[in-house]
């Protein structure tokens, strides 16, 4: 009995201890596979997450530029150095003609034809007017009507988005009116009065130019318009027109000069030098130096600038030379198949820091 009941309880302990590590390994195994599961569906989704940047559609797009990958985030590097040329072309009469297109224009650089990129739309790209008058003594009586026929001007050639600084060529440069809309600028510009100082030409003009770098938006165009005769008799820093020549031409302006001297400037060695220097700057920037019979004729003037100023031809290119910084750069713009008409550019540029 003793020996039956042995067995039994051996028999017991065996099959209790049998289904123990049959659980046991059950557990085991399952709890392997799931963390192995697991584990590989975690792996999977770190290789497949996308980059968390934002679709192409809101990507900037931007001539030039270099997209550098980060940890993070995507940064857009601006290595493009297109270069915009204002083009003026006029008929035999002085009146713009319009309808040409890329295929009319050939534009070279340093002697090496450019591939013209497009034709950019004047309406599209606003003005930035700095208007330069002469209050000396010089000016007498036609200072008034050279104050009205400017402000009528102002306000046919400017914009809402344009806007338009005036400066006085004084025995210093003086800035008369910040840059402002036409309706700020002209009454600033009708309500000052000229000065009995000697006259700091070039010196403002400098001013001018370097104004206009500091102040003008990016890819805003840049004029100088000057009622002057052109005579310096106190420039400290810009004595004669090659020493303000290259700080005009750095500042990327078109400069239109209005000398209501008429035909008298012609008398006079000093005159005459002083309308030469306006030429020069005039030419080297694609601008005019007009010199009108009488003073009648500064709204005719003022008209043609207006004219030219709407009518422009913006050439747009991207140089196939690798210049150096600071470096002058010569362009020459023709209308090869149009031979009669007259083509006006500036000259050259200076390539951009890098």
């Amino acid at each position: 009995m003793t020996n039956v009941h042995n067995r039994t309880l051996l028999a017991s302990a065996f099959l209790q201890g049998t289904l123990t590590l049959f659980f046991l390994s059950t557990f085991l195994v399952t709890s392997a596979g799931g963390q192995a599961q697991r584990s590989g569906q975690s792996k999977q989704t770190q290789q497949t997450r996308p980059r968390t940047s934002p679709p192409a559609s809101q990507q900037p797009s931007v001539p030039g530029a270099t997209p550098i990958q980060g940890d993070d985030e995507e940064v857009v590097r601006v290595t493009s150095n297109l270069v915009v040329v204002p083009v003026s072309v006029t008929d035999a009469t002085g009146q713009p003609v319009q309808g040409l297109t890329i295929n009319d224009f050939r534009l070279e650089e340093e002697g090496r034809t450019q591939q013209i990129a497009q034709i950019g739309d004047p309406d599209q790209v606003p003005l930035e007017i700095a208007l330069l008058l002469d209050v000396s003594s010089s000016v007498g009586a036609r200072f008034a009507f050279e104050k009205e026929a400017a402000s009528r001007f102002l306000k046919e050639v400017l914009k809402p988005v344009d806007r338009a600084s005036i400066f006085a060529i004084d025995t210093k440069p003086r800035l008369v009116e910040a840059r402002n809309t036409a309706e700020q600028a002209t009454q600033k510009l009708l309500a000052f009065e000229p000065a009995k100082g000697l006259t700091a030409f070039y010196d403002t003009v400098v001013e001018a130019a370097k104004y206009l770098i500091t102040t003008t938006p990016p890819r805003h165009r840049r004029v100088i318009v000057v009622i002057s005769d052109g005579e310096d008799t106190y420039s400290e820093k810009h004595k004669n027109v090659a020493a303000a020549l290259p700080e005009v031409q750095r500042a990327d302006v078109v400069f239109y000069a209005i000398n209501p001297s008429g035909q008298s400037l012609w008398l006079n060695k000093i005159s005459t030098r002083g309308q030469e220097g306006m030429q020069q700057l005039a030419t080297a920037t694609g601008g005019t130096a007009f010199v009108p019979n009488v003073s009648d004729d500064l709204n005719a003037v003022f008209s043609q600038i207006a004219n030219e100023l709407r009518s422009q031809y913006l050439l747009q290119y991207y140089p196939s030379t690798n210049a150096p910084a600071s470096k002058f750069l010569r362009i020459a713009v023709k209308v090869p198949a149009r031979s009669e008409l007259r083509v006006r550019a500036r000259q050259g540029y200076y390539s951009p820091q890098k």
